[in-house]
């Protein structure tokens, strides 16, 4: 038999590596404020439905960079490939210029996408919903664009790693 911990008293750092177990892939929402480009990575991307086109990011409450894109019209979801992981640490990072060296094209609506991406996705926010120390965004899908030949970067065990064929 297999014993279990009581989740309300389990360890953050027991409950990070079983949430660690799940390999998930790494966005980048992006978006121009004020004709400077903001962004952030998320590895709680997910699709969620097909009528009405939905995804969903999870966006950590104490998030500085999530405030910023809120309320903008539209926002630009990069899915990363596998030969992005430079550019997932570098959106990912505090303090410094997220940008720097970074191709990527701006929509006519001011959403962000990052050249290189397996997919892109131009998004406006469809809800937000509290959910702990997160939030749960939906976003709705106005266009997009996707490569399925060439493989995404993917999140597992608090590191990025590469798919392989089996």
């Amino acid at each position: 038999m297999i014993e279990l911990l009581d989740a309300v008293t389990v360890d953050p750092v027991q409950l990070r590596r079983a949430y660690g177990c799940f390999p998930s892939g790494v966005t980048a929402v992006c978006a121009l404020v004020d004709d400077t480009p903001v962004g952030m990575v998320a590895s709680s991307f997910t699709s969620v439905s097909m009528d009405p086109a939905l995804v969903s990011v999870c966006v950590q409450n104490t998030s500085t960079t999530w405030p910023r894109l809120r309320e903008l019209p539209r926002l630009g979801i990069s899915v990363l490939a596998e030969d992005q992981h430079d550019a997932a640490q570098q959106l990912a990072s505090k303090g410094v210029d997220r940008f720097a060296g970074l191709d990527w094209t701006a929509t006519d609506e001011g959403g962000l996408l990052v050249h290189g991406a397996v997919a892109w996705l131009e998004c406006s926010v469809h809800a937000e919903v509290p959910a702990g120390d997160h939030s749960v965004v939906l976003l709705r899908i106005h266009g997009l664009r996707a490569d399925s030949e060439r493989p995404p970067l993917v999140f597992h065990g608090s590191r990025f790693r590469q798919l392989a064929v089996a």
